[in-house]
This record gives C-alpha cells, sequence and structure tokens, in this order.
C-alpha cells in the first residue's frame, strides 16, 4: 500500500490540472541555472518569456516599445502595500495595459495592451508547477503549486499530510501567511489561494482571514459534487479549469473599499453559479441575445429541480434565493457587474429597489464600495424627480431607489412611460415582501414606468407557496442556497435559541394612549385590520415597556452578556418593541453600569440606533442621530476592538447589516416568518 504523504497530495493535484488544461513542470527542472530555466534568478516570480510571448500573441499590432512597457508595468505594480499593489495588477489583468510608444512620426501615442484573452482561454499559456523556489529579502520560501498565466502567478496553493498529526489544513493556511510576509512579490498578481490536506480544501483570497476560506463544492453548473470526489479534486476541477477560473478573475474578484481600508473577496460557489444563471436568464427574460459568443455553460438549478428557462421576453428573470448571512448583498453586486459587462445587454441601467430608506442606504453603500466592479458609480434617487430625472437617460447607469418613489404624484393616477427601453434591469432586494404587489401596488407602477424592463428578486428568505404575487412579478427560484447549505459550509453558524421570559402584569392605570410606533409597525396593512390591531398592539407595547418589567429585564441582560462575554468576546443586540421601550431600557441599563455611558458617539459600550424627528420627546432626542452619525456608530460597531459592544435597536440594522462580531441577540420584540429569520441571521 502506497503510504499518504504531502507528496502523494502533490501529485495528485498535477494530475488534476493537468486533466483540465494546464501543462505541467517540475520546479527545479525549470529553476535558474537549469538548461531549461524560465527565469534569470530565484527573486524573479513572473516567467518572462512567456509573458512576452503572451503579450506579443494578444496584441500583433502593438510594437516592440509598447509591449515591453507593458512587461514594465506588470512587473513593477504601484501601491505602498501588497494588498494595493495586488489590486492595480488586477485592473491591469482585468482591463489591459495602458502603455505609451512612440509612433514613425515621432509623437507619443498611447493604446491598451491586452494581457489574458478572456474570450478564448486556450489563446492563454497556462503552467502549473509545483516547489517554486522564491527568494527575497533573504528569505528563501517553496510553495508547493503555483499556478501561472501568461507567465504571471496567479494562484497559489499549499498542500499538507492529513496521516501526519501535526500537519493540518490550518498549517497550510499558516504558512500561506508567513509566504505573503516573507516573499509578498510572489503574491502581487495573485487571484486565489488554496489549501488542502487531502481530505478537506479551501479557498480565499489574499490577506483573507480563515473563516474567510470555503469550500468550492461545484464542478460543472450548479450540481453538488458527489461525496466520493476528494475536495481538492472538486476544488481544482470546478474552479481552477481554465474558463472558470478566468470567469473568477474577471467577474468575480471585488475591493471593497472600507473606511480607507482595502478589503478584497471573491465570490463563493454558490455566488458564482447563480449570478452565471441569472445572466443567462435575464438574456431570455429580455429576449436579447449574444452574438458571436461562446454559450453560458449548461446549468442545473441547485435544488430547483429543474433548467432554467421560462418564455422568452416574458420581462421575469427569476428569483435568487441565498439564505441571510450567505453575501446575498455581494451576490447582487456580482451580479450587477456582469450583466454591465455582458455585450448583448447594450449598456444597461439597472434599477436597485429596496421598500426601505435604511436597506436602500445599507445597499447603495455596498455597491459604492465595490465601484471597480461595476465600473461607474452607482447613483442613489434623492427623490422622485431625481429618480425620473436619471431614468429619463439613454445610457446606462446604476439607480438605487425605494419603491414607494414610483409612486404617482396624486393618488389613483397611472405613472408615466419614463423608459421604453428593453436593457433595463430592476433588481430588488428581499421580493417576498407585499410591496411588490403586481395588481394595485407599486409593481404596477414600476411596470408603467418601464414597460420593458425584466425584473430579478433576491431574498433571504424562502417564498410562501401561497405567494402568488413574487412569481407573477419576478418568476420562479433560478438559484436556492438554504440554511443547511449554508452551515454545512460554513458560511453561517448554527443559532441557539434560550428563551428566558421577563414576566409582568400590567395595572390599568398604566396602560399608556397609542403612539406612532404602532402606525409604523402596522404601515402597509389594511385600514379595517389596522384598527382592530389597535387595541391589542397598544396593550402589548405597554406590558412589554412597563418600568417594572424593564428594570427586570435589564439586570437579566447585563448579568447574561457579562457571563458570556467571559466565555466567547463579542458584541450584543437588544431588539426592542418600540422606540420609547429602546430608550427607556438604555436607561435602566446605565442604572446599573453607568461607565458603558457616554454621550459622545465615539465612546461608550452602549447605544441605541434609531430614527426621530424634533417632535419627539425631549428624553429621546440624545439617541435620535442622522444619517452620518449613525453610519459612524455601524463603522465602530462592526470593529471588534471597539469598546461600542452593546446595541438597542426597533428596527435598525435588522436587515442587510454584517457584524461577524455579533454573537448575542435578545428580541424583546414579537417576529415571526421573514422578520425573524432576517433578524437572527445578523448574529
Amino acid at each position: 500500500m502506497t503510504a499518504f504523504t504531502e507528496s502523494v497530495v502533490e501529485e495528485a493535484a498535477l494530475v488534476w490540472l493537468e486533466g483540465v488544461g494546464w501543462q505541467v513542470a517540475h520546479g527545479p527542472d525549470i529553476a535558474p541555472d537549469t538548461p531549461a530555466a524560465e527565469r534569470s534568478d530565484y527573486g524573479e516570480v513572473v516567467l518572462p518569456q512567456r509573458l512576452r510571448a503572451a503579450l506579443t500573441r494578444l496584441n500583433p499590432a502593438l510594437s516592440a516599445e509598447a509591449l515591453e512597457d507593458a512587461v514594465r508595468r506588470l512587473t513593477r505594480p504601484e501601491g505602498l502595500d501588497l494588498l494595493q499593489r495586488n489590486r492595480n495588477l488586477h485592473r491591469l489583468l482585468v482591463d489591459g495595459v495602458t502603455v505609451e510608444y512612440r509612433a514613425a512620426d515621432g509623437s507619443i501615442r498611447g493604446a491598451q495592451a491586452r494581457v489574458i484573452d478572456f474570450d478564448a482561454p486556450t489563446d492563454n499559456d497556462w503552467l502549473a508547477v509545483n516547489q517554486f523556489s522564491v527568494v527575497e529579502n533573504k528569505h528563501s520560501r517553496r510553495p508547493d503549486v503555483v499556478l501561472f498565466v501568461n507567465g504571471l502567478p496567479l494562484a497559489v496553493l499549499e498542500l499538507k499530510n492529513a496521516a501526519a498529526g501535526n500537519a493540518t489544513i490550518w498549517g497550510a493556511f499558516q504558512q500561506l501567511e508567513t509566504y505573503q510576509a516573507e516573499v509578498p512579490a510572489l503574491f502581487a498578481s495573485n487571484a486565489l489561494l488554496a489549501i488542502s490536506d487531502g481530505v478537506a480544501a479551501r479557498v480565499g483570497t489574499l490577506a483573507a482571514g480563515r473563516e474567510w476560506f470555503k469550500p468550492w463544492r461545484t464542478v460543472t453548473g450548479d450540481a453538488l459534487a458527489g461525496a466520493h470526489l476528494p475536495e481538492l479534486q472538486v476544488l481544482i476541477e470546478g474552479l481552477c479549469a481554465p474558463r472558470r477560473l478566468l470567469d473568477l478573475l474577471r467577474d468575480f474578484i471585488v475591493f471593497e473599499d472600507d473606511g480607507g481600508r482595502i478589503v478584497k473577496k471573491m465570490a463563493g460557489y454558490h455566488q458564482f453559479h447563480a449570478v452565471q444563471v441569472a445572466v443567462s436568464e435575464t438574456l431570455r427574460a429580455a429576449e436579447l441575445h449574444r452574438t458571436g459568443q461562446r454559450a453560458a455553460e449548461p446549468a442545473v438549478r441547485y435544488e430547483v429541480g429543474r433548467t432554467p428557462g421560462g418564455a422568452p421576453g416574458d420581462r421575469r428573470v427569476g428569483v435568487v434565493w441565498h439564505t441571510q448571512g450567505s453575501g446575498k448583498s455581494l451576490t447582487m453586486a456580482f451580479y450587477a457587474g456582469r450583466i454591465i459587462r455582458e455585450r448583448a445587454m447594450g449598456n444597461p441601467t439597472l434599477v436597485m429597489l429596496t421598500d426601505r430608506n435604511d436597506l436602500d442606504d445599507q445597499l447603495f453603500a455596498t455597491f459604492a464600495r465595490c465601484r471597480d466592479l461595476l465600473r461607474q458609480p452607482p447613483v442613489q434617487a434623492a427623490s422622485r424627480a431625481h429618480l425620473r430625472e436619471q431614468l429619463g437617460v439613454a445610457a446606462g447607469g446604476v439607480v438605487f431607489s425605494t419603491i414607494h418613489k414610483f409612486f404617482p404624484e396624486e393618488m389613483g393616477d397611472r405613472h408615466p412611460c419614463l423608459s421604453s427601453r428593453h436593457n433595463i434591469v430592476v433588481i430588488a432586494d428581499e421580493a417576498h415582501r407585499s410591496q411588490y404587489d403586481f395588481i394595485d401596488g407599486y409593481a404596477r407602477h414600476l411596470r408603467d414606468a418601464l414597460p420593458h424592463a425584466s425584473f430579478i428578486g433576491f431574498t433571504g428568505t424562502p417564498i410562501e407557496l401561497a405567494d402568488a404575487n413574487t412569481r407573477a412579478v419576478f418568476g420562479d427560484y433560478i438559484s436556492v442556497y438554504d440554511i443547511q447549505r449554508a452551515v454545512q459550509d460554513g458560511a453561517t453558524v448554527p443559532i441557539y435559541y434560550e428563551s428566558r421570559l421577563a414576566r409582568l402584569t400590567l395595572l390599568d392605570s398604566e396602560r399608556p394612549q397609542i403612539d406612532l410606533d404602532f402606525e409604523e409597525a402596522t404601515e402597509g396593512e389594511e385600514v379595517e385590520r389596522k384598527e382592530r390591531l389597535k387595541t391589542r398592539w397598544a396593550q402589548l407595547e405597554a406590558v412589554v415597556g412597563a418600568e417594572r418589567r424593564l428594570a427586570l429585564l435589564a439586570r437579566d441582560i447585563v448579568r447574561h452578556f457579562e457571563e458570556r462575554c467571559e466565555a466567547l468576546a463579542g458584541k450584543a443586540m437588544i431588539v426592542c418593541m418600540s422606540r420609547r421601550i429602546c430608550v427607556d431600557l438604555y436607561r435602566e441599563i446605565v442604572k446599573l453600569c453607568p461607565q458603558w455611558h457616554d454621550a459622545g458617539d465615539e465612546r461608550g459600550a452602549i447605544k441605541v440606533v434609531m430614527t426621530g424627528s424634533a417632535s419627539d420627546p425631549a428624553d429621546w432626542q440624545p439617541q435620535i442621530r442622522n444619517k452620518a452619525r449613525r453610519e459612524a456608530l455601524a463603522h465602530r460597531f462592526r470593529d471588534p476592538e471597539d469598546a461600542f459592544r452593546l446595541v438597542i435597536v426597533r428596527d435598525m440594522w435588522l436587515t442587510g447589516f454584517d457584524a461577524p462580531c455579533l454573537h448575542t441577540m435578545y428580541l424583546d420584540k414579537p417576529l415571526r416568518g421573514h422578520g425573524l429569520m432576517q433578524a437572527i441571521a445578523r448574529v
């Protein structure tokens, strides 16, 4: 029986790479000072002959001087640190290199040099090298496998032996961390990093923590690979195959600007395939056709049970259901970037639609951080007039709006047609909600305004079986990534529920009058149902917000949270039934822990996040903040090192807000269905 060693894993990886189209070479055979040397010294991380040959082949009209300028820019990337250099090189790989050369008439001219042929993968040079030695700043390192495309190192695979007790997949991760610190030049053009111990395999990006290294579970389309296949084989065949690797490089890697810090992210397999299917379905729904382009890879909808394809021209792209916490907003950004680049769409306009202002702000912020992917800055409609102005422009764009801005000026009026173009796509977040009613709701006004637009919906919760309206507007599922799959992949974690009841009866004399919180909580309800709910809501709010009960609740939360943080450092969110209760509970908690309070936004361990106005009670005013101040608090709360660790909300931050350090939620508000699922997904 052959011993299971690290070299066996390495040899298997090379066999699988060769099987999907890579040429394979042994590092020592092409090392400097050998007859087949591919570089002049160990400090060189690019294979210059292959790079020059590829540039010459892909740019036959450019002079030798221009090509040398391209080589110089590719081998000497700009940037103060590795991640900045990686970002700059990524743009050169995707968009090409702007070069200068002297023309025959003596003038200096500019041109764009292609680095990679994304449409014809076989026209590129694919080389996998094992044991590739690199020396930099007196550090000598030898990664297990380096993948070169046109002479540029785009991927590094580090492998371990699962049979060795001290060699784990996370040992491979740690080695990659060491390589990045000691031989950073090797990673300037890096697209992905992969680790494996022969049993498990994970893939991630430069500078990502171990929690962001995820499995890749598909080879072709959305169909999950069989359990009999090694994870490393699935990763190589499903992601490192030339066609898919180029798709990933061009459309599924994003560099987000987060408060002056760059964060690199790549799509997971569920996002990658959902976008591929969604693009094909968009072309079908809009009845637009690719001309002279490759056919999309055949796809089967994961857990949907049928292949894509509704009626051509029906303008219903479909619904993408990806459970909360699995990167739905980023999937929407990847889809937007990909559909913008689709030639058949002819410079489309994308309308990003939500049904709440805070969701509009959150999604807009995500897209603004991904502007490189979109190739343009998104625009947030400030008013109905601004929205109509943006949609009246014949050119493309990414326009954000709440659905309410599509309501006509006068009740009962029909919305005027803003554009009859066929290359407009309405992308709706949380598409299951009742506001997207096609019969007499906002969707009808959308159709009036954009009669030939196609509609795609994204949701973090499943569409109810009785919900015919959502299907009427958007169509059926085209991609499903449910909670079970997300937990298995490590995209989300299991949620543990503990019932902690704070019982208290209410005296008749203590029952307050109905306030505006009821109106906000029942927005969208029919008038008759709203009237029936008033008495029940007022009584419940009064019971829940009684002073004696809140004092009891505050003691329980403080005790539990302090015990929880002794076991696991993190942050918590308290969800209350009304803004009044938020303010009163804050007061009770601060009585117990006065050191947690600070009037300044930049200090303090506990805050209330809610909206309000000058007409609200005086004791609410310290807790009411404008948009900029709320965003500053969100930035503090997301930082695991920041002292702000307990937030009280009514409904803000319950959807679309991501803070990995949030590990506990105290629910003191009636929630069910979609609202409950969205809330607990914050944890």
